[in-house]
């Protein structure tokens, strides 16, 4: 039986209008339908495949989550898994400090009016923010959102539950072994597949650890700190920070 915690967010917040940028989802990554968005997270090597779906209103915002796994779901888990969450969905993220300035704006309030509650989400961890971003340099992102679910299906772990077989986002362990000549095979280019795997290789060897620069207080710090790795570069650099804070289309 699956497991089910309570998220709050901050208001305002719209579940429906938030989650709709996973609408063009794969079913078996991540993929929002029939008002409930799917993807399987990972909890200390455990994956969990979560189902969210929205139990208030722009309002009074609370989304319900729905846990399973093929591992027993400790009450530990669920307050990691619950952590987790608040940071895709953007849960504590303030809108109104931002509505306030835009609505000195006569273009900007209308588009505030239209997008109400719209909390764009975040990436779970840096390090799938940085992949995306190496996989999206210099490429449509319609051809780069296919790599990624190449790479996530190829690389990624799998989770086999009654309701079928979902794939969690690959590890730097995983991809730090991989081989570039199979990486290829996933649409990347033979750079793009070294960038990955260097990146992943630093992680696995301790060399880099991504989840600090969460506790950095200035941006700029982050960006030239990820110029320095190779294949990263500024523009990189930056939108993959973007990607970690508010993830744009990495997700469809």
């Amino acid at each position: 039986m699956p497991r089910t915690v309570k998220l709050r967010c901050v208001s305002p917040y719209d579940f429906d209008l938030s989650m709709r940028l996973f609408s063009r989802g794969d079913k078996q990554i991540r993929r929002y339908e029939e008002g409930k968005f799917r993807q399987v997270i990972r909890i200390d090597g455990k994956l969990v495949l979560v189902t969210l779906k929205a139990t208030g209103t722009v309002d009074m915002p609370e989304v319900s989550a729905d846990l399973e796994s093929d591992q027993e779901i400790s009450a530990e888990d669920e307050k990691k898994c619950k952590h987790l969450l608040g940071i895709l969905l953007g849960a504590d993220f303030e809108l109104q400090p931002f509505y306030h300035e835009a609505k000195k704006d006569k273009i900007m309030a209308g588009i505030v009016k239209k997008l109400a509650g719209l909390k764009v989400p975040s990436t779970v961890t840096v390090f799938e923010a940085l992949v995306d971003s190496i996989v999206e340099q210099q490429i449509s992102l319609t051809v780069a959102h296919v790599l990624q679910v190449n790479l996530v299906r190829r690389y990624g772990d799998s989770l086999k539950l009654e309701t079928g077989i979902y794939y969690a986002y690959p590890t730097p362990q995983k991809l730090a072994l991989a081989k570039i000549e199979d990486m290829r095979k996933c649409g990347l280019s033979t750079r793009k597949a070294e960038y990955i795997r260097n990146v992943s290789e630093m992680i696995a060897e301790g060399k880099l650890d991504l989840e600090t620069f969460k506790r950095y207080a200035d941006v700029a710090k982050i960006i030239t700190e990820l110029d320095e790795i190779k294949g990263i570069g500024v523009w990189t650099a930056e939108l993959t920070w973007s990607g970690e804070c508010r993830s744009t289309t990495r997700f469809r």
